[in-house]
């Protein structure tokens, strides 16, 4: 008789919450996706959100991540399932945990092209467009209105007052942790604060983003102020097609880099009267 070939084996994948002992694995699919996160990345991610990985083995193969912003909405993002494990429901899998745990609420978020087909089986519909320009800031530039300063943290109820009139959702403590790790500018108008920009460390430099304010031109002047502080540093700004600050970002120097589709499933937030998010904090957050 002839003797039986042994079959492979297969490990199953467990389901389960993102923990601090995760995040180098995370880390190392990031890396493999060729995205820029730094451990400290992954680090305040998880810090002020929520997030699953599928580990196999003792190893993250999947991982996903969700942020909400009061009872109503929240962001999805950092979806990522490395090479190997494609193709077996793997990405289904960590989406639908996701969704769950976001418990009903309106769901945001910006797509790679390979990601759109699963989001559209899941209730997402496209809405606009996201450009991600970068690059080393060689021009040299300058703050060019005393309208803006630094903000202090007496500033901060104001500017968390104002993201929310931006954006629809209540993100007081996202803004007061970005605020926490980065610098923050401020535009005032008749004595109140009237948009605020806020530049941190992310990725291969800087981001500069939320930038939140009631007209382009006030946006532009709260970029130019951040950026005039990050002579000879990779900046990176993600802003909105549709505000056309794209063709201005490049001709200082921060080149189109790639796009996302900005997705909702459900009701997409309305803006309070003039106040508008022209960049965002990342592709993820939004």
């Amino acid at each position: 008789m002839a003797p039986q070939l042994e079959r492979d084996i297969v490990i199953p994948s467990e389901l389960m919450k993102l923990e601090p002992r995760h995040l180098p694995g995370a880390l190392k699919l990031s890396q493999e996706m060729g995205w820029p996160y730094r451990h400290e990345d992954w680090e305040f991610a998880a810090m002020v959100g929520n997030g699953l990985v599928l580990e196999r083995a003792g190893h993250v193969i999947g991982t996903a991540m969700s942020w909400n912003y009061g009872p109503t909405y929240a962001s999805a993002g950092m979806i990522i399932v490395t090479g190997s494990a494609q193709g077996g429901g793997n990405g289904s899998r960590l989406f639908d945990g996701l969704l769950e745990a976001t418990h009903g609420r309106h769901v945001l978020l910006n797509s790679t092209d390979e990601g759109l087909a699963l989001y559209q089986r899941r209730g997402f519909t496209a809405w606009g467009t996201v450009l991600q320009h970068q690059g080393r800031l060689t021009i040299a530039v300058a703050q060019t209105t005393p309208d803006i300063r630094q903000a202090t943290v007496s500033d901060l109820a104001a500017i968390q007052a104002f993201d929310e009139r931006a954006t629809g959702m209540l993100r007081s403590a996202m803004v007061a942790a970005l605020a926490d790790a980065g610098k923050v500018v401020v535009i005032e108008r008749g004595g109140r604060v009237a948009g605020y920009a806020i530049a941190r460390k992310f990725g291969r430099g800087y981001v500069v983003g939320p930038c939140a304010a009631e007209s382009v031109d006030d946006a532009r002047l709260l970029i130019l102020a951040q950026l005039s502080k990050l002579h000879g540093q990779f900046v990176r700004i993600d802003v909105y097609a549709e505000d056309g600050l794209g063709d201005w970002l490049a001709s200082l120097g921060l080149k189109r880099a790639g796009s996302a589709t900005a997705m909702v499933k459900g009701q997409r937030p309305a803006s309070d009267g003039p106040a508008h998010m022209y960049a965002l904090a990342n592709q993820s957050f939004i």
